[in-house]
């Protein structure tokens, strides 16, 4: 396992993200610490929960089975979604829902700070201000040390890094969006702004909800249990399972391995994470063997033609050649060595 910087910090996370997601609901609280003991041994690190987990249980998991170790681990956890439906404040940014929030988190947590404390989901009703301004007042308070935002607009994100930047309040470290062999449209805004503000990206879903587990393919029967038993994967989806297959046949390793390795590979796009969660240690065993082997350049060719998605405007637009004409190949531009 090595390890990451998050964003424009000095953290240090290792390269895959364990999810606790499942802990309490489909993973017992005897299998969640197995998880994470098999993923602290492989030297994993990074660890992500939210308060609305399991309604709570997967932060209490978590806080017990990391207790004895904290300071070792980058712990992760999220606000903004409600915590009682009738209730107009119990969920949402803005301060009073994230004053209830982090205490709560921090009891069930067993610490009294958070490494990375996330918004979960753009709250329109919050202005951008009250959203960054007071998570700079959490900061400074020594309850969480960075902060990230999940599931948002790049126009948002990037309006409110560029506030924090203003005022000297801290900034967003890290981005978190579904990304995947078989949901690559955050590659359009998101991923490159996240490449431009030096933000790092945790990837949740790196196995499309189940699809790049090697159960799906043209040529497969569909799995009759999980999420998939009453729904059908698309024509796009299939193809993309098709190819996953017979590179991981090709090498010798499980679709799942494989699918967290093509994330691993997509640095030049920005600094990404893959979130893994899991039901089992047998699948964690597998998850963080993805870390032992890269794609090479024909693979990552196969998985990119399977899967690769239009830009549309103004991502496909051809602009240079209309600025620079012929003089275009005699620039150098040290800034676009990371490429798309």
């Amino acid at each position: 396992m090595r390890y990451r910087l998050l964003g424009r910090t000095g953290l240090r996370v290792s390269e895959i993200c364990l999810g606790a997601m499942t802990f309490g609901s489909a993973s017992t609280p005897e299998q969640a610490t197995a998880i994470v003991r098999r993923f602290e041994e492989a030297g994993g690190n990074f660890i992500d929960t939210a308060n609305r987990y399991g309604t709570g249980k997967s932060e209490r998991i978590v806080g017990e089975a990391i207790a004895s170790n904290r300071d070792r681990w980058v712990l992760a956890t999220k606000y903004t979604l409600t915590s009682d439906a009738g209730d107009p404040n119990a969920g949402g940014s803005h301060r009073k829902s994230q004053h209830r929030a982090i205490d709560a988190s921090l009891k069930r947590l067993q610490t009294d700070y958070i490494d990375v404390y996330w918004v979960h989901i753009w709250d329109p009703h919050t202005p951008v201000e009250e959203v960054v301004m007071s998570l700079d007042d959490l900061v400074r308070s020594g309850k969480v040390l960075y902060v990230g935002i999940s599931d948002t607009p790049a126009w948002l994100v990037s309006r409110a890094v560029t506030m924090a930047d203003e005022r000297g309040l801290q900034r967003f470290s890290a981005l978190q969006v579904p990304y995947s062999l078989v949901r690559r449209d955050v590659e359009r805004e998101l991923l490159p702004m996240a490449r431009a503000l030096d933000l790092a990206v945790t990837a949740w879903a790196p196995l499309g909800g189940g699809l790049l587990t090697g159960r799906f393919g043209s040529d497969r029967d569909r799995p009759a249990d999980g999420r998939w038993a009453d729904r059908t994967p698309s024509e796009r989806d299939l193809l993309i399972c098709d190819a996953l297959n017979e590179v991981a046949a090709a090498r010798g390793v499980s679709a799942s391995r494989l699918a967290i390795a093509w994330l691993r590979a997509q640095q030049h796009r920005a600094v990404t994470i893959p979130i893994v969660g899991v039901r089992t240690e047998a699948q964690m065993t597998d998850a963080v063997s993805a870390v032992e082997f890269d794609l090479d350049a024909s693979e990552l060719e196969r998985l990119d033609e399977a899967s690769r998605i239009e830009l549309g405007f103004p991502g496909d637009f051809d602009a240079d050649s209309m600025v620079h004409g012929d003089a275009l190949g005699l620039i150098d531009d040290h800034r676009t060595t990371m490429g798309s």
